[in-house]
């Protein structure tokens, strides 16, 4: 994967992932012109795209799309399950997890997604797994915070 976005219908950025080195203005043309052209799309079209040297991949929950880019040869499918995935532990943790939780939480955001994908690869895919690591996190902060 070299990417991640999730942002709202509104087209505002929620959540961004690199998996590959970019600078700041390359980002965020790729950014725009993602958003733009994933919000343009009417709801009953297919959620594969190509798009330059890349397959775009995404999904809407809600009021939130989960945007990924893989490689030509990457498996769509896979890629879509993963950000099903990914929305299934958001939502185990926030409880039914919505845009604001995102955007008032983005650092447990962050941290989940880091505990499910390492470099753009899926490194568990067990949930229980992946929610354990979090509930241990957690609590050594609520430690920390005590001490």
């Amino acid at each position: 994967m070299q990417f991640m976005l999730l942002f709202s219908r509104q087209g505002k950025l929620r959540l961004q992932k690199w998996y590959v080195p970019l600078s700041d203005k390359e980002r965020k043309k790729i950014s725009r012109d993602l958003v733009q052209t994933i919000l343009a799309r009417k709801p009953k079209m297919c959620s594969f795209l190509e798009w330059r040297d890349l397959k775009i991949v995404y999904k809407r929950y809600a009021s939130l799309y989960f945007c990924c880019a893989v490689e030509d040869q990457d498996n769509e499918l896979i890629t879509l399950e993963i950000i099903h995935r990914y929305v299934e532990l958001l939502d185990k943790y926030f409880g039914s997890v919505c845009e604001l939780d995102i955007i008032f939480n983005f650092e447990k955001a962050y941290f989940i997604l880091d505990e499910f994908l390492l470099g753009g690869e899926a490194q568990e895919t067990s949930k229980k797994n992946v929610l354990k690591a979090i509930e241990q996190a957690d609590l050594l902060q609520e430690v920390d915070s005590v001490l």
